[in-house]
């Protein structure tokens, strides 16, 4: 934050149309932060990971650790935003893969009504999801169509209690912002008519009161340490109306779990910013579903949420700071209820209710649980199966006769292309596939547009084809000899994949790590549930990074212990998956929750051989 009395300057950027004002004490990272201007910067702006680079096309910037004014360089003129600060009024370049226009933010294909179209036609009783079971439909939210005649001195009953005769239940609460409103619905002209509406029931509770024959709208989000996906539902058919996928804006604070733990514990408003940012997120999602289908977010009735402990934590407010520091507790493990206006969600409708999916334990969230929800159709004929969720945070289940043990690696966002000097997300122009061609390297990119950086995919694909190709060594570091190896601007080796875009010894090092840290969670899992990777049957890959991995490049780093391929069963946003059946069924909820109660938490790295497995694993040579 920029202290009160320091002086200011103007940063332009043309590229966005914005100017915003910067402060000489504070990073021009911080202030386009500060302002909502986008720039990657994985680390969250602690200057490790390299990924905020720009150009300062005019004005005079300094290094803040006191190096000289007018840092940039006519041979390398691109800077980290993070390092340097504002000594003039500048304009300023942001590198394209902070601009590019994410496609892959949610993995299954958007679906749009068209606006007025009436739901799709799904059986009431039943719906599937993108793991292909069908679940009953059984909402939380009950929608019933009245025809009330109107009061009068003969028949005086109040507003609420001849609703409640209607329904024939006499002992009804009522939601007191839906109370306010009902004189005025029941009393629309034309008067004297019988009255017509729609009332919205939850439980014991009337909710919400409409138009008669209105739509009952729910949304369904996924709320990942990366990215945000959310899910617009009509709850009286099942229906799924239209998905959508966004970064999640906490990813200013860093791209890891960590930095925000410890953002968060510096002071009640650190936290306040996290939770606001995780609000952002659900609203710009309930905004821009509804408007794809021609309705408003009032008309949400019903709203479920799925995320890793600490998201699920930031979310509500929770302390987190406990999270981070053995034993790595959680405040709140079962499924919570409250009403959405009770944690600040205001553009849904006043009464609606939020459901929050149950915790497993440590940094292991609702969002395994309703991973493990979904996989169910591929797990249950199996005797052993293995559902791996991979993201910032990776979360994996060994399930073997009727019981399973869990772990989260802390794998951190190299893997979907943070901590990478040229890391993006996967949008367009994003290097997704990397093979050798005539003895050649050649990238391919999302969209076919020229190449600005890499994504998770391409990350993965990059390292396994070095490895073919002989231009990394079994231990990680790149050839000094071969011809595509080359020389960083900072003197470090690094292959150029395209023209800026540079694959680094730093960068083969973050994919080492992070795989290390998933291959280790995966042995020694197995070793806890008594069994062998040979004896996998089904091994689940989840998650927006695990959708477009190819396999084989897994397998070839050490990523995934080496199986045949037909056991690998590559489901998408399993976690998306089973949060619209815990918001389209109460029946999915109860299951959810017995499933996390199943799970038994593992803190791998409290085991004293932890560290020796790891070690083993960073090698990519061991691929067994």
């Amino acid at each position: 934050m920029a202290s009160t009395g320091a002086r200011t300057h103007r940063l332009s950027f043309p590229q966005l149309g914005r100017e915003v004002s910067a402060a000489e004490d504070e990073s021009l990272f911080r202030a386009a932060r500060r302002h909502g201007v986008r720039i990657v910067g994985a680390c969250g702006g602690r200057g490790t990971c390299g990924s905020c680079t720009v150009r300062v096309v005019e004005g005079t910037v300094q290094l803040l650790d006191g190096g000289p004014a007018d840092v940039v360089d006519a041979r390398d003129p691109w800077v980290r935003a993070c390092r340097i600060a504002a000594r003039a009024d500048c304009t300023v370049e942001v590198a394209a893969r902070s601009l590019a226009t994410v496609v892959r933010a949610e993995p299954e294909p958007p679906h749009h009504e068209p606006v007025g179209a009436p739901p799709r036609q799904v059986t009431h009783d039943a719906a599937r999801d993108a793991c292909g079971e069908p679940w009953s439909q059984s909402p939380a939210v009950q929608a019933h169509d009245l025809t009330l005649p109107p009061a009068t001195l003969a028949d005086p009953l109040g507003d609420v209690d001849r609703i409640a005769r209607a329904l024939a239940q006499p002992v009804l609460q009522v939601d007191l912002a839906a109370a306010r409103a009902l004189p005025d619905r029941l009393r629309q002209p034309p008067t004297g008519l019988p009255w017509q509406l729609r009332a919205w029931r939850r439980g014991d509770e009337l909710i919400g009161f409409g138009p008669h024959g209105g739509r009952t709208l729910g949304l369904a989000v996924d709320l990942g340490t990366t990215n945000a996906a959310g899910f617009l539902v009509d709850l009286d058919s099942g229906a799924h109306l239209a998905s959508l996928g966004l970064e999640n804006p906490q990813a200013a604070w860093g791209a890891d779990l960590i930095s925000r733990i410890n953002h968060a514990a510096r002071d009640a408003a650190a936290a306040e910013e996290l939770r606001r940012a995780a609000l952002r997120a659900i609203e710009a999602l309930a905004h821009d579903l509804c408007h794809g289908v021609g309705c408003t977010p009032s008309q949400i009735l019903d709203v479920a949420v799925c995320g890793n402990t600490a998201m699920h934590h930031l979310l509500l407010g929770l302390p987190v700071r406990q999270l981070g520091r053995a034993p790595f507790v959680g405040v709140v493990r079962d499924a919570t209820d409250l009403k959405a206006r009770d944690m600040g969600l205001a553009v849904v409708a006043p009464g609606a209710w939020v459901h929050l999916a149950p915790n497993v334990g440590g940094f292991v969230g609702g969002d395994h649980v309703t991973a493990l929800l979904a996989s169910q159709p591929h797990c249950a004929p199996c005797t052993t199966a293995l559902v791996m969720d991979i993201g910032t945070n990776t979360e994996i289940s060994v399930l073997h006769a009727g019981r399973i043990v869990t772990a989260s690696a802390p794998s951190g966002p190299a893997l979907e292309g943070g901590h990478i000097g040229c890391g993006m997300r996967a949008a367009e122009g994003a290097i997704e596939r990397v093979r050798v061609e005539r003895g050649r390297l050649v990238a391919d990119t999302i969209g076919g547009m020229p190449a600005v950086g890499l994504c998770g995919s391409g990350v993965l694909d990059a390292l396994a084809t070095f490895k073919r190709a002989g231009l990394v060594q079994g231990q990680g570091r790149l050839s000094a000899v071969h011809p595509d190896v080359v020389r960083a601007p900072d003197g470090t080796r690094a292959v150029q994949l395209a023209p800026g875009v540079l694959f680094t010894q730093a960068d083969v090092r973050a994919v080492q790590l992070a795989k290390a840290a998933i291959r280790t969670a995966t042995e020694l899992l197995l070793e806890e549930a008594g069994v062998a990777a040979a004896s996998i049957e089904c091994f689940v890959i989840a998650g927006a990074f695990g959708a477009y991995i190819d396999i084989a490049s897994g397998i070839e780093i050490g990523l995934f212990p080496p199986l045949q391929r037909e056991r690998f069963v590559q489901v998408g946003n399993a976690a998306g998956a089973g949060v619209r059946r815990l918001l389209t069924s109460t029946a999915e909820r109860a299951r959810a929750v017995e499933l996390a109660r199943q799970c038994r938490p593992i803190e791998l790295s409290s085991r004293s051989d932890f560290q020796k497995v790891f070690l083993r694993h960073i090698d990519l040579t061991h691929t067994t």
